[in-house]
C-alpha cells in the first residue's frame, strides 16, 4: 500500500471515526439545540414581548442618566429631550454634597454582608453535605423556615436585640440583619451544588491527607465557583439597596448608606433634580457593573443551584 493510498483512507475513515465517537447523548443535545435555535413564524410574537419588556426595564435608567445631566429648569420644561447643555458638574455636586460618605458606607457594609454571608453559608453548606440524611434534612426544613419569615415581620424585635446590644447607629445594626436574611437562600443554592460534587474526589482529598476544611477549599469551592458568585451577587444587590433597616436602626447621618442618605440628599436638594438624578445614577452604577461583569457566572449559577435540592 503506497502513501497516497493511507492518506485515501484516513480522509475516508475520518467522517466514520467522528460519527462513531460521538455519543448517542451529545448527538439528542446537539439536535435538540438546532431545534430551540430554528428560527419560526412561532418566535416573532416571543421576541415582540421580550423586545417590549426590554424596553419598559431599560427606558426608566436611559431616561434617569440624560436627565442627571440637565440643569432642573431644562427637566421641567423638556422632560424627554436630550439636554441643551450636557452639565458634568452634576456629578461633581453630588459627590462634593454628601453622596461620597453614603457611598463609602454601603461600600463598607455590601462588602462585609457579603463576603460574611458566603462564607457561613459555604460553611454551613458542607457541614450539611457532611452529615447523615437524616439529620441532614431536619437542618435543611429549619433553614427553609427562613425563608418564610419577611424581614419587615422583624423589625421590632430586632430593633429591641440591636438597642440592647448597643448596636444601633452602628454598621453592624445593618449588616448582622442583611447576613441573617441572606443566608437561608445561600445556603440552600451552595448545598445543591456541593450535594454534585463526587464522592471520589472528597475520599482522594482525604486519602491524600486533607482535613474537612482543606477539603472544602481544595475541592468543594472550586467546583462551586458559579454559585458562589451567584450567593454573592444576590447578598450585594439587598445589601446596597435595603432601605427599611438602613432607616430605622440608624439615625447617624456619618453611617448611612446610599438608600438611607439619597432621602435626606432629597431633602436638602429638593429643587435641583440634575444633582439628585445625578447622585441616583452614583448609587446604580455599582451593581449594575458588577452584574454586567459577572453575568456569565450568575446566570451558570442559578442554573446549578436549581438542578438538585
Amino acid at each position: 500500500m503506497t502513501v497516497s493510498d493511507l492518506d485515501h483512507v484516513d480522509t475516508v475513515a475520518a467522517p466514520d471515526t467522528i460519527a462513531v465517537t460521538t455519543s448517542a447523548p451529545d448527538r439528542v443535545r446537539a439536535r435538540r439545540r438546532r431545534k430551540v435555535n430554528r428560527w419560526t413564524p412561532w418566535n416573532i410574537p416571543v421576541y415582540a414581548v421580550l423586545a417590549v419588556y426590554a424596553v419598559a426595564i431599560a427606558y426608566p435608567l436611559f431616561w434617569m442618566v440624560i436627565s442627571s445631566f440637565k440643569a432642573s429648569g431644562d427637566i421641567y420644561a423638556d422632560p424627554w429631550g436630550l439636554p441643551s447643555t450636557w452639565l458634568v458638574g452634576n456629578y461633581a455636586a453630588a459627590w462634593d454634597r454628601g453622596i461620597s460618605d453614603y457611598f463609602v458606607n454601603s461600600l463598607i457594609v455590601t462588602v462585609t454582608s457579603t463576603v460574611a454571608t458566603v462564607l457561613i453559608a459555604a460553611l454551613c453548606a458542607f457541614g450539611m453535605v457532611r452529615l447523615p440524611q437524616r439529620l441532614a434534612g431536619v437542618v435543611l426544613i429549619v433553614i427553609m423556615g427562613g425563608l418564610v419569615v419577611a424581614p419587615q415581620v422583624s423589625l421590632i424585635p430586632l430593633y429591641r436585640l440591636l438597642d440592647a446590644l448597643g448596636l444601633l447607629n452602628t454598621y453592624w445594626a445593618m449588616i448582622l440583619p442583611y447576613v441573617a436574611f441572606r443566608l437561608p437562600m445561600a445556603i440552600i443554592l451552595i448545598r445543591s451544588v456541593f450535594l454534585a460534587v463526587p464522592v471520589e474526589l472528597v475520599d482522594a482529598a482525604t486519602i491524600d491527607g486533607c482535613r474537612s476544611l482543606q477539603v472544602l477549599r481544595h475541592v468543594y469551592l472550586p467546583l462551586s465557583r458559579s454559585v458562589i458568585v451567584t450567593a454573592a451577587v444576590l447578598t450585594a444587590y439587598f445589601a446596597w439597596n435595603e432601605f427599611l433597616f438602613a432607616i430605622v436602626y440608624v439615625d447617624a447621618d456619618a453611617v448611612r448608606t446610599i438608600p438611607a442618605g439619597l432621602m435626606a440628599f432629597r431633602d436638602a436638594l429638593s429643587t435641583d433634580w440634575g444633582v439628585l438624578l445625578a447622585g441616583l445614577v452614583v448609587a446604580a452604577l455599582p451593581i449594575v457593573v458588577l452584574f454586567i461583569a459577572l453575568q456569565r457566572y450568575f446566570v451558570a449559577g442559578v442554573a446549578a443551584g436549581s438542578v438538585k435540592g
